[in-house]
């Protein structure tokens, strides 16, 4: 019987991706990957193997979500091993959740794969530790990838304690919106903050700088990339290790 396994690529260093995930992309019949999955891992896959290709990027829709779903339910019905592979963790705003679903629904099987989340591993990989004694008691990871400022203001950012780190994935586009409600909220303009881009690759790009600046400093990032606002940020001048 055909088996779906919903699997996370990891951050973008394929070194990162784990074993089970390496496993199963070795035996795929077919793959079914999106933008953020670094494309050097389909080097792993048999000669014969099918390689689809389902990339989202601002603006640019390649294949919408109800027709991906319903490509791995089909692919499912014509191969036996079939990987959807997804950058970072499939469950971290990744849409596993609604791919499973669909799977759940028409009675076949699926298996999770986890994946190293960026929300964690790219931080790390700017010397940027998400928790640190002393500084932080927490973190928080929220999506930045809102269709609109309605959506942005559905979060409540109200409940974002004051020593806590955040973390905004996919949310460059919205980065004015983001400062915007966090000063709003209390934040002060000398927060300190950073923009990483293509984070965990050779073309990683970090950019610090606070609240009252980083918008402007944004014009330098590229998408990919995630923010990290909190203290944490102050740390990575002494911990910065990966260039």
């Amino acid at each position: 019987m055909a088996k779906v396994y919903l699997t996370g690529a990891g951050p973008g260093d394929i070194e990162l991706m784990t074993i089970k995930a390496l496993r199963v992309v070795q035996n795929a019949d077919v793959i079914i990957y999106d933008r953020l999955a670094n494309i050097e891992i389909l080097k792993e896959a048999k000669k014969d193997a099918k390689l689809i290709f389902v990339g989202k990027e601002k603006g640019n829709h390649r294949v919408p979500q109800d027709e991906i779903n319903e490509l791995i339910y089909q692919s499912a019905l014509k191969y036996e091993n079939v990987v959807r592979l997804k950058g970072g963790d499939p469950f971290v705003f990744g849409r596993g959740g609604e791919e499973a679903l669909y799977l759940k629904q028409r009675d076949i099987k699926f298996e999770i794969i986890p994946g190293v989340t960026s929300a964690i591993s790219v931080p790390a990989y700017a010397g940027i530790p998400i928790t640190h004694r002393g500084v932080t008691p927490s973190f928080r990871v929220v999506t930045g990838h809102r269709k609109s400022s309605d959506n942005i203001a559905k979060i409540n950012w109200d409940s974002f304690i004051e020593d806590e780190t955040i973390v905004f994935l996919m949310g460059l586009h919205n980065i004015e919106l983001i400062v915007g409600k966090l000063l709003e909220v209390g934040k002060k303009e000398d927060y300190p903050c950073a923009i990483i881009s293509n984070g965990t690759t050779k073309d990683q790009k970090v950019t610090t700088g606070t609240l009252s600046n980083i918008v402007s400093k944004s014009k330098e990032a590229q998408s990919p990339a995630i923010i990290i606002v909190g203290e944490v940020v102050n740390l990575r001048n002494e911990l910065k290790w990966f260039n």
